[in-house]
């Protein structure tokens, strides 16, 4: 996540150089693995690479676990221009488009009742108060960028990702 140190804009306009995010289209997929991000739930996430040279679109994932279990792998060396989640306090839950924040300054909820396309999932916020105000309805705790840690995140654990979130 180191990356992402330079990423502070919450506007979600880009800021400094950087792309600004990219809409979801209905056959917008997930570069990881294939799914459609329109036809599931929850909050989606971008992640434009400063080597990106050529590639006007993002690295769309279908969750924002998604997002965190890539930045946080120790194998990641890509230099990360910025990140995008969405502000699911704007979102339609059900089917999320817009409302695009830097993944650096958002407030996530880990351990809500609430999934998202990949089941457990980090709920994002770009405001604190949004983010206690899902927690005390849906449950979970309100975690910022910098606290996600690669164990709440780790896709290749099956039931025990689902313990830990």
């Amino acid at each position: 996540a180191a990356g992402l140190g330079g990423c502070g804009d919450r506007s979600g306009a880009g800021g400094q150089g950087r792309p600004g995010p990219a809409e979801i289209a209905a056959g917008t997929s997930c570069d990881l693995d294939g799914m459609l991000l329109a036809d599931y739930p929850g909050p989606k996430a971008q992640i434009h690479y400063a080597d990106a040279a050529g590639r006007a679109a993002p690295l769309f994932l279908c969750d924002t676990v998604e997002l965190y279990s890539l930045l946080l792998k120790p194998e990641q060396v890509r230099k990360v221009a910025v990140a995008y989640v969405q502000d699911m306090a704007r979102a339609d839950w059900q089917q999320p488009r817009g409302h695009w924040i830097d993944a650096t300054t958002a407030f996530y909820v880990k351990g809500s009742r609430r999934h998202g396309s990949m089941g457990p999932t980090l709920a994002s916020f770009a405001q604190e108060a949004d983010a206690r105000a899902f927690a005390a309805e849906h449950g979970g705790q309100v975690l910022r960028h910098g606290e996600i840690t690669t164990a709440m995140v780790d896709l290749s654990g099956g039931a025990n990702y689902d313990a830990r979130m």
